[in-house]
């Protein structure tokens, strides 16, 4: 076979993209089951290591709480809300709405990670299974296949024997 024929297998990566992009039951199945039981530990992973290195990058400031405050529409009056200082005096302080997407971004890493091991799992699975339907072909093959019973007389053949057996008789 030339190099030029030859199928180049693909990386990981694509295999990953593929896989994400894709899927299929299996894959979501085990998406599930899997992202269930590793959602404590890739949260952990998320919010106690990752996002930190993050944040030395975006100033030291809380990640979660990263959030854009909306405008207030002129027409609608403020509402406000009560407020106690650590001297125990009350401040009315005007509510606003946020767009709070730093928790939206530790969810979508959150997912990324949990996808990754979903795929290294579903891959070594699949290798599982490819190295034993190899073992099974190589054990058929190995064994002597039985050799093919000799296709039934046709009506011709038999009226033949019997012409042949009586001519025999005589």
């Amino acid at each position: 076979m030339s190099k030029k024929n030859k199928i180049k297998k693909p990386s990981w990566w694509e295999e990953f993209k593929t896989f994400a992009v894709k899927g299929n039951a299996m894959a979501l199945a085990v998406g599930t089951i899997i992202g269930g039981a590793f959602s404590t530990i890739t949260k952990s992973l998320t919010n106690d290591i990752i996002m930190p290195i993050v944040n030395i990058f975006l100033g030291g400031a809380d990640f979660t709480q990263a959030k854009i405050a909306l405008p207030r529409m002129p027409w609608v009056d403020p509402t406000y809300e009560t407020v106690v200082l650590e001297d125990g005096t009350e401040i009315a302080q005007e509510v606003r709405n946020y767009l709070t997407y730093g928790n939206l971004i530790s969810a979508i890493i959150n997912f990324l990670i949990l996808a990754l091991v979903v795929f290294f799992l579903v891959k070594g699975l699949n290798k599982l299974a490819e190295s034993a339907k190899k073992k099974e072909e190589e054990a058929a093959a190995a064994e002597p296949a039985p050799e093919p019973e000799p296709p039934a007389p046709s009506n011709e053949e038999v009226l033949l024997a019997e012409i042949r057996d009586l001519l025999k008789n005589k």
